[in-house]
């Protein structure tokens, strides 16, 4: 079922979206405050905290393929029985994110146990929410721009949930920060309890393999290309604070830079949208790349005290960012539909899929930091070659990365004319 009309559309626009402002929310605090409060509340060593941190993060990684098998068998009864899942696993997730936070434990040895235990469930209970939110939306079906239409108000909703996470927690603390995500988390289940629902369960027995994906080359070309260009954005990421304090030295301002480029992206979802009724997704999403690349270009040319230029480049690629997080996933709906796999094997799809964008946070982590360490550089150094290689890594390496994504995207899906790119 495709959201349509003007108001209808509206509706059931916010309705399906809902839960990606909550889970969007969660995910910020989890990421980034997180190792930092178990550091500096509790004084837990950086090295066994990485350590269990890389572990559990590992475990989430594996698991969402085997959930998005699990989210199949569950659409194959009815999207009723999906969506009680996942309001299940949304009680557990929000007490687990609590939880985290205000551990009832002390002693290293305990805070490790604990917030191992709490992040793996945490971890889980948002992978299944998450799985069966994004496959619901495959399911509704659709040509280009209606999946377009729905990824962006999935997508669209999770960037105002970043923004209010990147400011509530310093503004109000963390313990309202979680009171409010357990109940925006309730009004997002209410409101998708209503949403446009998928077709009623599929003929066919049984839950799809876990192989099934990689059958399709389609789903190959597309992955290939997806991992390429979300390493490209991982690395940034990963790096973006350093850069900031460091080669800007302008820490002052990094939640004005982290909002222009969230909110540019959320306010680029319609405009992208737009775009793909008359370029295509895959094309569309090929000028997202090349905008990405011209706007982030200019970084390496900057130094102390480039704070407006440097806003202007957050605007930029947060904009090309609406491209990266509505247009891929749309394409990916549409891979299982040519597939003849539409209504059955979405949940599995969506795993690999999620896998390979936490696989990208890793390998950006894991590459990008030893790296600029083998270099030289360190947090607040001032040497010339070690901020020469920080700006190396966060500028012209993700340029290089971009570009490999968008020669992929030409060549693998837009030059063979793939139905539907």
């Amino acid at each position: 079922m495709a959201l349509q009309s003007a108001a209808a559309g509206l509706r059931a626009g916010l309705a399906y979206g809902a839960p990606g402002l909550p889970l969007a929310f969660v995910a910020l605090p989890l990421y980034v405050l997180l190792p930092n409060h178990y550091a500096a509340q509790f004084g837990v060593p950086l090295a066994a905290l990485g350590a269990t941190l890389l572990a559990v993060r590992v475990f989430d990684a594996v698991v969402d393929p085997l959930i998005g098998r699990a989210a199949d068998r569950l659409f194959a009864r009815s999207p009723w029985h999906a969506w009680a899942v996942a309001a299940a696993c949304a009680a557990l997730l929000a007490l687990g994110f609590r939880g985290l936070f205000f551990p009832p434990v002390t002693g290293t040895a305990a805070l490790l146990a604990w917030c191992a235990a709490l992040l793996a469930l945490t971890c889980t209970a948002y992978s299944v929410v998450s799985v069966i939110h994004q496959a619901w939306g495959a399911r509704l079906g659709g040509d280009a721009a209606q999946r377009a239409g729905i990824v962006a108000w999935r997508e669209g909703l999770a960037l105002a949930g970043v923004l209010l996470a990147s400011v509530l927690p310093s503004l109000a603390g963390l313990d309202m920060a979680t009171l409010v995500f357990a109940m925006a988390l309730l009004v997002a289940l209410a409101a998708w309890r209503v949403a446009p629902a998928p077709s009623g369960p599929s003929t066919e027995t049984g839950s799809p393999s876990l192989r099934l994906p990689f059958a399709t080359p389609a789903f190959r070309r597309l992955l290939a290309i997806y991992l390429v260009n979300g390493i490209a954005a991982a690395v940034p990421a990963t790096l973006v604070l350093f850069f900031v304090r460091d080669r800007l030295e302008a820490s002052g301002w990094e939640p004005l830079f982290l909002a222009c480029y969230f909110a540019a992206a959320a306010l680029s979802t319609p405009l992208w949208v737009r775009l793909v009724k008359r370029l295509g997704l895959a094309r569309s999403w090929l000028a997202g790349m090349l905008l990405a690349i011209v706007a982030f270009a200019g970084t390496a040319a900057l130094g102390s005290g480039d704070t407006l230029p440097f806003t202007a480049v957050c605007l930029a690629s947060g904009i090309a960012l609406g491209a990266d997080l509505t247009l891929p996933a749309a394409l990916l709906a549409g891979v299982v539909q040519r597939a003849g796999q539409a209504g059955r094997a979405e949940g599995v799809y969506f795993g690999w899929w999620n896998f390979a964008t936490k696989l990208n946070l890793a390998l950006a982590a894991g590459v990008a930091l030893p790296v600029l360490q083998w270099l030289g550089y360190t947090p607040g150094s001032q040497d010339a070659a070690a901020l020469s290689a920080l700006t190396a890594a966060y500028a012209l390496l993700p340029c290089a990365l971009k570009l490999g994504a968008a020669v992929l995207l030409a060549l693998l899906w837009i030059r063979p004319e793939v139905e539907g790119c």
